[in-house]
């Protein structure tokens, strides 16, 4: 099933990825990809969502991350971005991607000011989740930088990353159960 929600074709998408790589190249752009392959390879099995609407919005979960290495701002930056482009349904991934408990309390690293976090929240609560929303958490969990990978995996090197390691299994509950069915054929 094809949704209505406006994002950019495939080939300004690509666009908007390598010139964001050129102003802040680092892994944060392979793994960009990955998201979006894995995303792709979900949703050809679930009957509600599209592939290639979910390999644009994996291609531009992070694009928040274009002009500077930041670490949580990037949410909100990728959201003004791609709204002020006229692509909400992108802008709501980039919000989305990094709660799937729906709690600005799941930010590791915040870098932004307090009024900014404010800003978040708000927008945040504000959502209606959706199962892109979904898709995009999952796959941002799977895919590093050289590949996917289990969830246990990638939490964990976020956590060790970031200076917190914590249970990653209570992190991932919601998101995991609407996709776990097709993981099997996420192998890059």
């Amino acid at each position: 099933m094809i949704q209505t929600m406006c994002l950019p074709d495939l080939h300004t998408a690509e666009h908007l990825l390598l010139e964001a790589e050129v102003m802040n190249p680092g892994p944060w752009v392979p793994h960009s990809r990955n998201v979006a392959l894995a995303a792709r390879i979900i949703a050809q099995e679930h009957p509600d969502l599209d592939p290639e609407r979910d390999y644009i919005l994996g291609l531009l979960h992070d694009i928040g991350r274009r002009g500077r290495p930041n670490k949580d701002r990037h949410i909100l930056d990728g959201y003004d971005i791609l709204t002020a482009l006229g692509f909400p349904d992108a802008a709501q991934i980039a919000l989305t991607h990094s709660f799937p408990m729906q709690n600005p309390a799941e930010l590791l690293a915040w870098d932004g000011s307090p009024s900014e976090l404010e800003r978040l929240t708000r927008l945040l609560e504000a959502v209606s989740y959706t199962a892109e929303d979904r898709l995009l958490q999952l796959c941002d969990k799977l895919a590093l930088p050289e590949g996917c990978c289990i969830l246990e995996k990638r939490v964990t090197a976020q956590r060790v990353k970031s200076g917190m390691i914590t249970s990653p299994r209570k992190m991932l509950t919601s998101p995991c159960q609407t996709f776990n069915p097709c993981l099997w054929q996420v192998e890059m």
